[in-house]
């Protein structure tokens, strides 16, 4: 394996949800150009168990998530001695939004943050002053050392462009790579809707972890809102979160927990959130800032109807949907309207959305990803 080239990830910060996905995804589509002898690959890991496939070379480094202090030793120091002993490092491709300070022929950095995009209010800094910081500092951390790249990878054509506004990092170096889905509905229709068979009751769902820019109030609000108005066995709403998951789902819980309709259902595995797929009747997802919203696209191909917030990124991620409409993410009562329009099947003004083309640089896959890094 002398000829090959040598590509360096590291995610030490990845191990729960999304953002670990994508190391799973990475490492899977590098271990089978490993497997070819196409790639020499070496993976920088807070434990390989949580993403462990053949022809991987790790690097376990489980203290760089003590603390902060800890995680930027790690990536402007620790990160910089290993670039010194690995040698001549062709790729260093950093999944977790920071650029560490290597030596490399090249680097590329994925991001996936969009917490600077999140218009937080003081309430939050309450609920979950965390989050606050980070859309208070994530710009910053973006901002370091991000000339050393070639390229930045991100999920979307809005991210993109409000990313290279923000930072000044050229779009024509701005790849976009979409999330893909897993999920596959068998009642997909390329012609009409398909309504569930099961009469009451309506069902609603919000997948979602309980961070506050998620926005569950809203419609935890137009729940509370739209029981008043059509009694208690007509709906029921299902929120992928446990009552004592953190600070803000309990202030949900103690607010709205009175409201029969909410099912506060907890955390799902992928194969029962599939499954809670197939027997939803809308999806509604309130969330103030995502990068992509993936739930979105998964829920699309059942061709059943979705209310999503006016944000960039839902009218982005709902291309190809064909029964959506949008709504002011801070306004329930708009929302509980749709709501109601939905149970009773008025979607007649609901929108297809149509396919857009997304400009270049752009990739389907990782390998794709891969060799255009590579190759620049």
């Amino acid at each position: 394996m002398s000829n090959c080239k040598l590509i360096v990830v590291s995610a030490v910060n990845l191990r729960k949800g999304g953002t670990l996905t994508i190391l799973n995804d990475c490492l899977s589509a590098l271990s089978e150009m490993a497997e070819r002898n196409q790639v020499r690959v070496v993976a920088l890991v807070h434990d390989r168990r949580l993403a462990d496939y053949p022809s991987i070379e790790f690097i376990e480094l489980p203290w760089a998530k003590r603390s902060w202090a800890h995680r930027l030793w790690c990536e402007y120091m620790t990160m910089h001695g290993i670039s010194h002993r690995l040698g001549d490092i062709d790729l260093w491709l950093s999944l977790h939004d920071t650029t560490p300070r290597v030596k490399a022929r090249r680097q590329a950095v994925y991001c996936h943050n969009s917490y600077p995009f999140f218009h937080w209010h003081w309430h939050h800094v309450w609920l979950n002053y965390r989050i606050v910081c980070f859309a208070l500092f994530t710009k910053l951390y973006y901002l370091i050392n991000l000339k050393r790249n070639s390229f930045v990878v991100v999920q979307s054509q809005w991210f993109r462009k409000a990313f290279a506004k923000m930072t000044g990092f050229g779009a024509n170096k701005t790849i976009v790579f979409p999330p893909s889905t897993s999920f596959s509905s068998p009642s997909h229709s390329d012609t009409q809707v398909s309504p569930l068979p099961h009469p009451t009751p309506f069902t609603f769902l919000y997948p979602a972890y309980p961070d506050v820019h998620k926005n569950m109030e809203c419609l935890c609000e137009a729940s509370r809102l739209l029981e008043q108005e059509v009694g208690v066995n007509r709906f029921q709403v299902l929120l992928t979160t446990s009552p004592t998951a953190n600070r803000y789902s309990r202030w949900l819980h103690r607010r709205w927990g009175n409201v029969k309709s909410l099912r506060f259902c907890g955390f799902m595995s992928k194969e029962r959130l599939n499954k809670i797929y197939c027997d939803t009747d809308c999806l509604v997802f309130p969330s103030q800032v995502e990068t992509w919203g993936l739930p979105i696209s998964e829920f699309a191909v059942t061709g059943r109807p979705m209310l999503l917030a006016d944000r960039p990124y839902a009218h982005e991620t709902a291309a190809g949907s064909r029964c959506t409409a949008f709504f002011d993410a801070d306004d329930p009562v708009t929302l509980k309207t749709l709501m109601h329009d939905v149970i009773k099947r008025k979607t007649d003004t609901f929108q297809h959305i149509g396919q857009k083309d997304i400009e270049p640089p752009f990739v389907r896959n990782w390998e794709q990803l891969i060799s255009q890094l590579l190759q620049q």
